[in-house]
């Protein structure tokens, strides 16, 4: 069974005290180790006593390492000056084995200190060395110095490394933060597009329908039920798909109902075809397999683009072209009311709106859904100068294919 858990405790509290007090506590500790040779070694017979005077060296090369995080060349200097004073003593006096203050000190110079004041002090310890005892005596000293010195190089590039690790997490986490709020302003933006084009269509035909209710409640009482028929039925789909978007809101995973897909752009052209002007709807190409998020954004583009000919139009017939290219998908919707302006690129029409000059909300949601698949939206006049068309095309990449 390993010992080294039991110590893991500890060396976290070591790590988590004041740096004060561990300068404090590692001061004490060399003052005690430098001073053992004056209290367990005596004078030799016939020497006198050891005197104060003998003895400051010994402080003097311990207590600056009180300020060696403040001024850690200074307290190398100190040190190593008081170093040298005590060896100028008689030589009787006890020796100290190893200058335990100067090894503390030289490791907080290798740690804390810049490359220029680095060098530099090392070279004045190396040349004092050389000076007072020669090659031969420096050596032992040099080896015990470089370990201090290494150790201290090695301590500051783990701190740099952790403190480089930190700086990254603390990155990642900001860039998680944003693609998080990213991700959520885009499924807000995606959830309002729906809500409108959900919205909108049904509203639409609605109100087509009440409007001409009443003119044939007299005259003709199966087309006016016919009408409120319609009404009802567009009212309950409205409810369905708004109580399936607040469902994933509410609880993501919960069982939903699938979304309408170009598979059911029949069903909605039938609906409007019922209310409002005759729609007839052309397929050509070959429907190849694509994305649900893609198929779901295609079947909006269609149904955005018949609630404009319902609300706006003043048509007496519309047409859907969906055209299934080797890698791209066409929508085209096409009405033969009251031409509005040249046919223009990104979005804009003749139809005004908030998005600018000319561009409304539901034409503003079917350029964004064309966007966000890498594909492009053009409304405008109709070819032959009459009515108004929206054009979509989605690009058929492996980004957007099923599978």
């Amino acid at each position: 069974m390993s010992l080294r858990p039991r110590f893991l405790p500890l060396r976290s509290r070591l790590r988590g005290l004041p740096p004060s007090v561990v300068d404090i506590v590692l001061t004490v500790a060399v003052l005690a180790a430098q001073s053992a040779p004056f209290v367990f070694s005596k004078p030799m017979p016939g020497a006198p006593p050891w005197t104060v005077a003998e003895y400051l060296p010994v402080l003097g090369a311990s207590l600056p390492l009180l300020w060696r995080r403040r001024a850690p060349v200074s307290c190398l200097v100190v040190v190593a000056l008081s170093m040298g004073v005590y060896s100028l003593f008689d030589p009787l006096q006890p020796p100290q084995p190893i200058w335990y203050g100067s090894l503390v000190a030289m490791y907080t110079v290798a740690e804390k200190s810049p490359p220029r004041r680095r060098f530099g002090a090392v070279a004045f310890i190396l040349l004092g060395f050389l000076i007072q005892t020669g090659p031969v005596a420096t050596s032992r000293g040099v080896v015990l110095w470089a370990g201090a010195y290494a150790m201290g190089r090695a301590a500051a590039i783990r701190q740099a490394y952790a403190v480089s690790l930190e700086v990254r997490a603390e990155q990642l986490e900001r860039q998680r933060v944003l693609e998080a709020e990213r991700a959520e302003a885009r499924e807000r933006a995606r959830i309002a597009r729906d809500m409108h084009d959900i919205l909108a269509h049904a509203v639409s035909l609605m109100v087509v329908q009440a409007e001409a209710g009443p003119v044939v409640v007299r005259s003709d009482p199966d087309r006016a039920e016919q009408a409120f028929d319609a009404i009802a039925s567009a009212g309950r789909d409205a409810m369905s798909q708004l109580r399936r978007m607040l469902g994933i809101l509410k609880e993501p995973e919960a069982p939903l109902d699938p979304q309408p897909t170009l598979a059911r752009v029949p069903e909605l052209v039938a609906a409007v075809s019922s209310t409002g002007p005759p729609v007839t709807l052309t397929v050509s190409g070959k429907p190849l397999p694509i994305h649900p998020d893609l198929d779901v954004a295609a079947y909006r583009v269609v149904q955005e683009s018949l609630t404009n000919v319902v609300k706006h139009a003043r048509a007496t017939s519309a047409a859907v072209t969906i055209g299934w290219e080797d890698d791209t998908l066409v929508i085209t919707v096409t009405d033969d009311g009251p031409g509005i302006g040249p046919a223009r690129k990104h979005g804009t029409s003749g139809m005004s709106g908030p998005g600018g000059p000319g561009e409304g909300n539901g034409l503003i949601g079917i350029r964004e859904r064309a966007a966000a698949y890498g594909g492009s939206a053009s409304f405008g006049r109709a070819a032959g100068g009459g009515g108004f068309q929206v054009s979509v095309r989605f690009p058929l990449t492996g980004a957007v294919r099923a599978g």
